[in-house]
């Protein structure tokens, strides 16, 4: 497991998650939660979809689990696949309309 495992697909589309294990086509990601507000999955579906992205890794091919620690408990997700493929279509998309705003400029 790697700790603060940063996370790459362009300047504009980036972030660090706090562990990840890839390891026998299965990706794990795991988040600490500190504070008391209700969590939300999408964060790490959001990494799912910048690690395949990164390493040209089709979701299909993997397995994933996603897990949230806070306040004693352990939630633990498995996205939906379309959902990760939404996210990386969007993360495509988005990256590009950024760098044609960031040329116009």
């Amino acid at each position: 497991m790697t700790p603060e495992q940063p996370l790459f697909y362009s300047d504009n589309s980036f972030g660090t998650a706090d562990a990840i294990c890839f390891r026998d086509e299965l990706l794990r990601i795991h988040d600490l939660k500190t504070g008391v507000s209700p969590v939300s999955m999408r964060q790490l579906e959001v990494y799912t979809s910048l690690f395949c992205l990164e390493y040209d890794i089709k979701p299909s091919d993997i397995g994933v689990e996603l897990r949230i620690y806070q306040l004693d408990e352990v939630l633990v997700h498995i996205p939906v696949l379309d959902d990760i493929l939404q996210i990386m279509e969007k993360i495509i998309i988005f990256d590009k309309q950024i760098d044609k705003m960031k040329v116009e400029e």
